[in-house]
């Protein structure tokens, strides 16, 4: 049986939450071994390849994504910003402005239904309102 869309979204974020506190190792060897320890059911190999590819993806756009959600964060800079949410809220950005094949509402509903799995209280209404003012931000204005 496949993943769904839905799981393998979770794999990424969680990949990506990761990939946070291992900065300067080979990624792409950093996210083998990550799917290799933690992801407890066989992956295709495609599955496996879609995962580390959205991961590298959004990783490469991290200082554009990061300035566009400073940009419209009054007081709450992506450096304030819990590890969790930051990088929903990073993957949810990348889906909307780079992703053609993600709807951008799907993004929102997905960052948020994340956001009550793996955010505290207030991490919802907090992605929800983060990414509500960044559907019309083009993020393309930012240099890389």
């Amino acid at each position: 049986m496949s993943m769904s869309r839905h799981e393998l979204r979770e794999q990424t974020f969680k990949m990506l939450f990761g990939a946070e506190f291992h900065d300067g190792e080979d990624k792409r060897e950093a996210l083998e071994n990550y799917i290799d320890v933690t992801i407890e059911r066989e992956l295709t190999p495609e599955e496996r390849e879609e995962i580390i590819q959205r991961v590298l993806a959004v990783d490469s756009k991290r200082a554009v994504l990061d300035e566009a959600i400073n940009k419209i964060s009054k007081g709450w800079r992506t450096s304030r910003m819990g590890r969790a949410e930051l990088n929903l809220i990073r993957l949810a950005l990348y889906e909307m402005k780079f992703d053609d094949s993600v709807p951008v509402k799907v993004a929102i509903n997905e960052a948020v239904e994340l956001g009550k799995e793996y955010g505290d209280d207030d991490a919802p209404s907090f992605i929800n309102g983060i990414l509500a003012r960044l559907i019309d931000v083009d993020v393309e204005e930012f240099s890389e």
